[in-house]
């Protein structure tokens, strides 16, 4: 039982519920003293995520100095391209099936709220866009003069942000989420879209099912090996990822797993399926895009604008490519690009948060599946480079 309770799905659906109630019973009086605690832990969540963007994506690009060898590139090619294509993909999904659903708010059942006791504002250090920015330089510059005290101060400020993360971040978050959702259900108009979530919950499941096949048709086309030769044994890798949530938890599966498919070259795989389960998250960031369109529609009865998902998608896929490497990752390293650029505020970021832990158990099963796919892409590429080199003939391109 306490295993149950210590999942963080089971917590944020727990606060969903707890929050649904309260919120349903409340008075104007309790309203008022949730609307600042609210506020209060909005503003250390939303303190953090310059900080994780930082310390997370700085250390993910000096990393990689000591592997930078042409499989290496490849792979990151290959797993920023599929977290691209994973996203344009819930964008295109979003744009022409959210409109059909009646998710638009419903303005005259809500309730007008009381002015909160109090207001303390903590606001970041930096906004999220000067942070990626400067992990890039900093990143880079480190690489150009081989800064070795830096670096490992990096990697130590790194386990620092990991600990804030999930000592501080994850455990307020039922907190936030359950405040979050009093104030909906005092509002009136968040009970009767219940459905709705189980719906896109339900289209993004499809969307996952989507991306896999073609990510294995691509990759059975590309090397002319049967791709079921792989996918036939993710069974128990898929019931891993399914139950804890974690990549990383189902990555020992996966390595044990994959090694009985005979299509896979055991160096390849044993250099790739390690490598793509921390460095390719498509089906998070596929969650996360068609999750932003939809709350904005529940919300505010308006999607993004296409310009600015142009915008979005590829600078997300830097975050499927190097999130970190905690249930909900992506999403929480994303959330200041979300707000930054698609406009969310913090009541769609709570939203997105709770329904993103619903999906998780599917995003990370996505994410761990979808790894021998590009392995089997990579597996091909190795042998037609070893072909040309035994000819004098080095490959250009895949």
């Amino acid at each position: 039982m306490t295993k149950i309770f210590s999942n963080t799905s089971v917590r944020l659906f727990l606060a969903v519920i707890a929050g649904l109630v309260i919120g349903r019973f409340a008075t104007e009086g309790v309203i008022a003293v949730i609307l600042p605690i609210k506020h209060i832990l909005g503003q250390i969540i939303f303190f953090l995520i310059p900080l994780i963007v930082f310390g997370f994506i700085t250390p993910a690009i000096t990393r990689l100095k000591s592997n930078a060898s042409k499989l290496l590139t490849l792979s990151l090619i290959l797993a920023y391209l599929s977290c691209v294509g994973s996203s344009v993909l819930a964008a295109l999904v979003g744009y022409n099936t959210i409109p059909l659903i009646d998710i638009t708010p419903d303005d005259e059942v809500s309730k007008v709220l009381p002015q909160m006791i109090f207001r303390l504002d903590i606001p970041p250090l930096m906004p999220v866009l000067s942070a990626l920015v400067l992990a890039f330089l900093v990143g880079i510059g480190i690489l150009l003069t081989k800064s070795r005290k830096i670096e490992n101060a990096l990697y130590e400020f790194q386990d620092i942000v990991f600990v804030m993360v999930k000592r501080v971040l994850i455990p307020l978050l039922p907190f936030f989420i359950a405040a979050n959702f009093s104030v909906f259900a005092y509002e009136g108009d968040l009970v009767s879209r219940l459905p709705v979530f189980l719906l896109i919950i339900l289209i993004t499941i499809l969307c996952h099912a989507a991306w896999l096949t073609f990510l294995y048709v691509s990759a059975g086309i590309y090397s002319g090996k049967n791709p079921w030769q792989v996918l036939r044994y993710y069974g128990p890798v898929v019931l891993t990822a399914l139950g804890s949530q974690s990549s990383a938890a189902s990555l020992g599966v996966a390595i044990e797993e994959t090694r009985k498919s005979p299509v896979l070259k055991p160096e390849v795989r044993d250099f790739s399926i390690p490598l793509l389960g921390n460095i390719h998250f498509p089906g998070s960031v596929l969650d996360i895009v068609f999750l932003a369109l939809a709350v904005s529609y529940l919300l505010n009865g308006t999607m993004p604008d296409i310009e600015k998902m142009v915008l979005f998608i590829p600078l997300l896929a830097i975050f499927g490519v190097a999130a970190p490497g905690l249930p909900g990752g992506t999403l929480f390293a994303s959330l200041g690009l979300i707000q930054a650029v698609l406009g969310i505020g913090e009541e769609g970021i709570a939203l997105m948060i709770t329904i993103f832990a619903l999906l998780d158990s599917f995003g990370t099963t996505h994410n761990i599946t979808s790894d021998g796919a590009l392995s089997l892409i990579l597996t091909k590429y190795s042998d037609k480079k070893e072909r040309a080199k035994s000819v004098g003939i080095e490959p250009g391109v895949i």
